[in-house]
């Protein structure tokens, strides 16, 4: 069932994103904390989210604005790391609250009531048409680059303020999607090297054990055929219908994550 689930998830999403340039990781997060604790589930995602902004670079990152890239990317660097660090914190917090609900037992924790809100605020800019239209002057992009990489590094959800920023640079569509999985791919890389060195010094290195990489490698293949499918169907999907399904699926998860049933 776990295979399945993830695999579908990856698959649709990872589609889904070659337009957007968001989606994966907000979506594929919560599919794995059915399963796991959820900053395992931050780390798994960000592994599969790293390798599908591979694919993508090498689909189109020929496309891309590198000085747009250098711009946004480097103050994300930086701030991926706080970000990162910052949920290594969270998860070291006690359980808060512990009920159940019929046979559930429901936990709730500090990480798990911050990412949920978290989930709503970013569910808010897909679902509100005043926040929908949301966009930044290219003057904006270090802000961008600082914000998108802090709550990428703390949640995984850095793909709707970067595409938000980096919508109204003027660059071509083919670039927009490029500079999109560039950055991506540069701010999964500084999280994951993170969430590895931090958990390490304090000996937690099998936040992700040896039980759950088939299940990683699982989400990884699926994501690849995701980008196959989305590049040969990009023109046929809109944003707004992606917008409207994140927005919709993001405050359904929420609700579980914050009261502690996943």
């Amino acid at each position: 069932m776990s295979y399945f689930a993830v695999g579908l998830a990856a698959v649709f999403v990872s589609g889904l994103t070659m337009f957007s340039g968001f989606g994966l990781g907000t979506l594929l997060m919560p599919v794995f904390a059915i399963f796991f604790p959820v900053e395992t589930a931050v780390a798994a995602t960000a592994v599969v989210h790293g390798a599908n902004s591979l694919f993508k670079i090498l689909a189109v990152g020929k496309h891309s604005d590198r000085r747009v890239v250098l711009l946004f990317g480097l103050p994300a660097i930086l701030s991926a790391f706080a970000g990162a660090s910052l949920l290594i914190v969270l998860s070291g917090f006690p359980v808060l609250l512990q009920y159940h609900i019929g046979s559930v037992q429901a936990r709730i924790t500090l990480i798990k009531l911050v990412l949920g809100i978290l989930m709503v605020l970013f569910a808010m800019f897909e679902l509100l048409p005043s926040l929908k239209k949301i966009s930044f002057d290219r003057k904006f992009l270090l802000l961008g680059g600082l914000l998108s990489g802090f709550f990428g590094g703390l949640s995984g959800h850095q793909g709707a303020l970067r595409s938000a920023f980096l919508s109204k640079t003027g660059i071509s569509s083919q670039a927009f999607v490029g500079t999109n999985a560039m950055i991506g791919f540069i701010v999964d890389m500084t999280r994951i090297t993170t969430y590895g060195v931090i958990l390490f010094g304090i000996e937690q290195s099998n936040v992700v054990d040896n039980d759950m990489w088939p299940l990683i490698a699982t989400g990884i293949a699926a994501a690849f055929i995701g980008v196959r499918i989305g590049k040969r169907y990009l023109d046929k999907i809109t944003m707004t219908t992606i917008q409207n399904l994140t927005g919709i699926l993001l405050f359904g998860i929420a609700l579980l994550l914050g009261t502690g049933i996943l």
